[in-house]
């Protein structure tokens, strides 16, 4: 899967002589805790976040009264504040790439560029909802963990086995196992009884049960 087709098109966005008060109201009205920042030439400047902006508001512990604060944060632009030196990911990138970009850099967005043009943001949320994709847990059935021993057509026999009993597999996710020799999988599997599913499990040699339920 690609990341244009996850991400979420043609976000809303904010110039940088926005205040913080009224980019925090935007933020509100629309829902979205990240908020890529373009001038006036469309040109992907900076990037902002409901953190930015709890770090631009006084601490508690500040002699100013609510009026004085409101009054700073309205003069107080988004230029001051944002993250200006944006990681981005383009269009056509997979998407594991752009989740392994997000895990190591400890970001929770990436604006999605068709060369220098912004087209879409990806965020922490678009991920989750690949993961539940991904593992078919929208699905009602036998979800079965399994520890695979490491050789071609290893999935072929489980998927094989599967299907001579009746069942349908909508989902197939493979992982690394505590070993170099073997892999751990995860399959979502209907029209199958559990019972059924251990006994083709026990069928197939190289492949130990690790989990299973309903």
């Amino acid at each position: 899967m690609i990341v244009s087709r996850v991400m979420t098109k043609n976000p809303v966005f904010v110039h940088p002589d926005a205040s913080v008060t009224e980019t925090r109201s935007f933020m509100d009205k629309e829902r979205v805790g990240h908020l890529p920042v373009l001038d006036y030439n469309t040109a992907l400047v900076g990037l902002v976040t409901k953190a930015d902006m709890i770090k631009a508001s006084p601490s508690e512990a500040t002699s100013l009264d609510m009026y004085e604060i409101s009054y700073l944060l309205t003069k107080m632009k988004i230029a001051e504040i944002m993250v200006k030196k944006v990681i981005t990911v383009d269009e056509n990138e997979v998407m594991e790439e752009a989740a392994r970009i997000m895990a190591d850099k400890g970001i929770g967005c990436l604006p999605v560029m068709r060369g220098a043009l912004l087209v879409g943001i990806i965020t922490d949320t678009d991920l989750f909802h690949v993961f539940v994709n991904a593992f078919g847990a929208r699905h009602r059935g036998i979800r079965v963990t399994l520890n695979m021993g490491e050789h071609p057509g290893q999935l072929a026999r489980i998927s094989g086995a599967i299907a001579e009993k009746g069942g349908n597999i909508v989902a197939f996710v493979t992982s690394e196992g505590d070993d170099v020799a073997h892999r751990r999988g995860t399959i979502k599997v209907e029209n199958i009884g559990k019972s059924e599913m251990e006994e083709i499990v026990r069928s197939l040699g190289d492949v130990s049960l690790e989990d299973i339920r309903e």
